[in-house]
């Protein structure tokens, strides 16, 4: 099956971004009297910001709305990636070689906002033909929804796509579109899910290596 398309995911992938949605968490949530760890966030990890709220209100119940506590981690990740945020290694020029394999697109668990925020900060918005954030599904990953939304808006069948993504959640998703997948894990990942990645690679400084041998 020949590749087509590339889909990038964006936190930890793309930009070093977990440390600054853990500072985040472990803020917002301690306004509420849920004292978590970085250790604790690595739970979380590629879910939408809604799904850790609920997924800590059921762990940690505490009086109030899962709403207003993933407004809150949202309200300071946004600044925190407006001010801190730095690419990962190789990302940059992964993203621009993938453009001469066809489409390039975006499929993320961060709301719009965060997206445009990084994207901007990176300077690589023009380099995605598509990009979507998992807010507009009716559920976030690891439901393959941003990945097969994705490929329709880019015109490509999921078959030859192929994604990009560093924990198991993405993985999970992009595996249940029918994607082919490079993993860079950016956390650790159980070997049960990283063993069913096409290829696993350290940084996208790799990203040549990782992608000659899917092209065709």
């Amino acid at each position: 099956m020949p590749l087509t398309a590339v889909i990038f995911d964006m936190d930890g992938v793309l930009v070093d971004s977990e440390p600054l949605w853990h500072r985040a968490e472990i803020a917002a949530f301690a306004g509420v009297g849920v004292h978590l760890t970085p250790t604790d966030c690595l739970r979380t990890t590629g879910l939408r910001v809604d799904a850790v709220a609920r997924y800590w209100l059921e762990q940690r119940p505490w009086a109030g709305r899962p709403e207003a506590v993933a407004a809150e981690v949202t309200r300071r990740v946004l600044h925190l990636l407006r001010t801190e945020a730095v690419p990962k290694p190789g990302a940059v020029a992964a993203v621009r070689a993938a453009t001469e394999i066809g489409p390039v697109g975006l499929a993320s668990s961060s709301s719009d906002v965060l997206i445009e925020a990084v994207l901007e900060r990176l300077g690589l918005r023009d380099a995605f033909a598509v990009v979507r954030s998992a807010e507009h599904e009716p559920q976030g990953k690891p439901d393959p929804g941003v990945y097969l939304s994705t490929a329709r808006l880019l015109g490509v069948p999921p078959e030859e796509c192929v994604a990009v993504e560093d924990s198991a959640t993405g993985i999970r998703a992009a595996l249940a579109a029918g994607m082919r997948v490079i993993a860079v894990p950016d956390v650790a990942v159980a070997p049960e899910v990283l063993v069913r990645a096409d290829r696993v690679i350290p940084s996208l400084l790799d990203w040549e290596g990782a992608i000659a041998g899917l092209r065709w």
